[in-house]
């Protein structure tokens, strides 16, 4: 485990003024980039217009329901459930004070936020443990549902549209939740806890809402980029291979990513330097070790249970090691838009010099 000392020359290397300001040019990126979104779908709106993007653009009492009823559960509630878990680790596990906690579930931008004081009074890696399973409860239980059930939708239906089915196709969805992240940014209270608490790591300082908000923008990006991707890749694979080319996309990165944090909070020693949105920009060979090694598992798994030819071991190699070195060497806050799209470009090739 690396010294307190490490953490606070790192922490010094980056002037709190330096973070502030990279924590607002995040959230002025995401705002420009959600206007333009919400003038597209105002355009779709009444032009009836998408330029092919979205299916669905419209809103209905329906749809209102539909998103209002998925920020409701996996935001709020999901999220409080997750944020009362973190609460408890970081007072039984780690040690923090009620006003220590209050500040790590703080926007962190209202006032100072060291990771070197608190971690040159609590165990770091009691720190990162709680971090991850806050982030990874947070994300891959509903997550992981999510993919096998869609897994298992994708193997029956065998749809053209296979590729795309693991994001909400209609356009207010990513306008509205997108709005909201932003109204969230720099409040503090039980609701922004709910939203960012459980995913905004102790580790990240002044950055975490930063690193959150920027994953978010480029998961909304990832929508519009994987349209003609999709489209492509139902092109030059057969149905039957659809629920294989889903699962060696979605599956594998969610696996890598996954891993890498698990395996680096509980066994890594976090000595690899990285560059990123947060505080400590740290990962760790444990981790790499663990997101590759889940990667390979998985994908070898995907290929026989869907008894694909021999030929198929080699491209699921491919994408773990690619997912793996994209993990480690991305920007954090940018690996899990990077590992999609590698992915997805991946299996294209792969499907093109097998057409």
């Amino acid at each position: 485990m690396d010294t307190p000392a490490t953490v606070e020359q790192s922490a010094a290397t980056t002037p709190v003024d330096t973070r502030l300001r990279t924590a607002h040019r995040v959230f002025r990126g995401a705002l420009i980039f959600n206007a333009a979104l919400t003038a597209f779908w105002l355009f779709a709106i009444l032009t009836h217009r998408t330029g092919g993007f979205f299916q669905h653009y419209e809103i209905g009492r329906d749809v209102v329901g539909r998103v209002g009823g998925g920020i409701l559960f996996f935001y709020v509630i999901w999220g409080f459930i997750w944020y009362g878990i973190k609460t408890l680790l970081l007072k039984y596990f780690v040690g923090f004070t009620k006003e220590e906690r209050r500040q790590a579930f703080s926007s962190r931008m209202r006032a100072p936020f060291e990771v070197g004081s608190f971690t040159s009074r609590y165990s770091e890696r009691r720190i990162r443990i709680v971090d991850m399973i806050g982030r990874r409860g947070r994300f891959i239980t509903l997550g992981a549902a999510g993919f096998f059930y869609l897994y298992e939708r994708v193997a029956v239906e065998q749809s053209p549209g296979f590729a795309s089915l693991f994001l909400q196709d209609n356009l207010f969805d990513a306008v509205i939740t997108s709005w909201v992240f932003l109204a969230f940014y720099y409040a503090d209270g039980f609701l922004a806890a709910a939203f960012y608490g459980p995913q905004s790591r102790v580790m990240d300082g002044v950055l975490a809402r930063a690193n959150c908000l920027l994953i978010t923008t480029l998961w909304t990006v990832f929508k519009f980029v994987m349209v003609p991707l999709g489209g492509r890749l139902a092109e030059v694979f057969p149905p039957n291979q659809f629920a294989a080319v889903f699962a060696l996309i979605w599956g594998a990165y969610m696996v890598t990513d996954a891993m890498s944090e698990i395996g680096g909070a509980l066994f890594g020693k976090q000595k690899l330097r990285v560059r990123g949105i947060g505080d400590v920009n740290r990962k760790s060979i444990g981790g790499t070790v663990a997101g590759f090694a889940g990667a390979l598992v998985f994908c070898v798994w995907v290929v026989v249970s869907q008894g694909m030819p021999p030929a198929w071991i080699g491209i699921a190699a491919v994408i773990a090691i690619a997912s793996t070195l994209t993990e480690l060497f991305s920007p954090r806050g940018t690996d899990d838009f990077f590992m999609a799209t590698g992915n997805a470009l991946i299996c294209l090739a792969f499907g093109l010099l097998h057409h």
